[in-house]
């Protein structure tokens, strides 16, 4: 076991924080509070090579390892964790077109993935399959060369912005063995959104309903058999949960850190918060959880990258933890700031709204359970 980085990944992380600190953090308050979604900003993240960050070279992506991913997105989160979430989700379309794709869907998707002059969304919830995804109803029905897709999605982030949806649908019976992945362009006849969700955050990003109505997709767009749809997309959520996790753990550290700071600038009582024994217990402990939560990351997106069989139970542990405790986390920083921690002159509420919604998505903590759980008792 290493529990240093090498000098590439030291160096990866270093170019990381400093677009973080110099693109993302001076502008991640005036995104949320305009729900700007900011594809300029993320474009210029794609020239660093974050946009394909495990997509291979050949299309213009990084290549790079799922534990170089964690860092990246550990480090992007501390300037604003929706932006770096949505990455997160960039990336997980392009891996798993560069993965299951054939090459002449590789070289038509990927290069334009790359600069982020295409942004892809990642389609798989719906208002009736949330946690129960293989019961999804949105149905693809072969016609010659093209699928008729009708149906709807849920919660999905960039929707109407975004230019290519990665989209599991149902092209036979009805269980995980029927559902099959095909690639929806924008302009395709058919296709639209809902109207922008309102939510408790991730406000830099937009969230719509996708809409298929006898939208007609050609089988060309298909990635893999018919029938591995549901692989795809659990292969898919295994890395995006590291990524969310990796999310939840930057947004926490920068919480932490300004809590840490605010501590020996606030006094009350005549005394220095940081001078009294509950505050730094507090802070000793949040900075365990933080390094707990960091260690379970590393260890699961090493076993991604050595394909280990045990990878998706790591995976669904180091989620569940990760973004229970990195939540409790910012929140215990926020309380350190009184009354001040409630305002938005502070990030602190901010990253709160935000890291929130980490316990839901890419599946929800309690079916990290249930994954863990029938790993335990197989």
């Amino acid at each position: 076991m290493h529990f240093s980085l090498t000098e590439d990944q030291s160096l990866i992380r270093d170019m990381a924080r400093k677009f973080a600190d110099d693109r993302l953090k001076p502008n991640a308050a005036h995104w949320d509070e305009e729900k700007i979604f900011p594809v300029d900003v993320m474009r210029e993240a794609a020239e660093l090579g974050f946009a394909g960050i495990y997509t291979r070279e050949d299309v213009g992506g990084s290549n790079l390892t799922r534990l170089d991913a964690a860092l990246i997105f550990e480090e992007l989160s501390r300037g604003c964790v929706a932006t770096a979430a949505f990455l997160s989700i960039h990336n997980m379309c392009a891996w798993m077109i560069d993965t299951w794709g054939n090459e002449e869907q590789r070289q038509r998707f990927l290069p334009g993935m790359m600069t982020m002059d295409k942004i892809a969304s990642y389609c798989l919830t719906e208002p009736g399959a949330g946690s129960d995804a293989a019961s999804l109803r949105t149905k693809a029905k072969r016609d010659g060369d093209h699928y008729v897709l009708n149906g709807s999605k849920a919660f999905i982030s960039g929707a109407g912005t975004s230019d290519y949806y990665v989209v599991m649908c149902r092209t036979g019976d009805d269980g995980p063995k029927g559902v099959s992945t095909v690639v929806v362009e924008k302009d395709t006849p058919g296709l639209s959104f809902g109207a922008n969700e309102k939510k408790m955050g991730w406000n830099a990003q937009p969230t719509r309903v996708v809409t298929f109505e006898d939208c007609r997709v050609p089988v060309a767009n298909r990635l893999a058999d018919e029938g591995m749809g549901f692989t795809l997309a659990m292969n898919g959520l295994n890395g995006g949960r590291i990524n969310i996790g990796a999310c939840s753990l930057g947004g926490a550290t920068e919480a932490f850190e300004t809590a840490k700071e605010y501590v020996h600038t606030r006094k009350q009582f005549g005394r220095e918060l940081a001078q009294f024994q509950v505050t730094q217990f507090k802070l000793a402990d949040m900075a365990t959880e933080l390094d707990a939560s960091r260690l379970m990351l590393y260890r699961a997106a090493a076993a991604l990258d050595t394909k280990d069989p045990m990878a998706a139970q790591y995976c669904a542990m180091a989620k569940r933890f990760a973004t229970d405790t990195c939540f409790d986390v910012a929140n215990q920083a926020l309380q350190l700031h009184g009354g001040y921690g409630y305002l938005k002159d502070y990030p602190l509420e901010r990253i709160v709204r935000d890291l929130r919604v980490h316990q839901i998505l890419e599946g929800t903590n309690e079916i990290m359970r249930v994954i863990i759980a029938k790993q335990l008792t197989a």
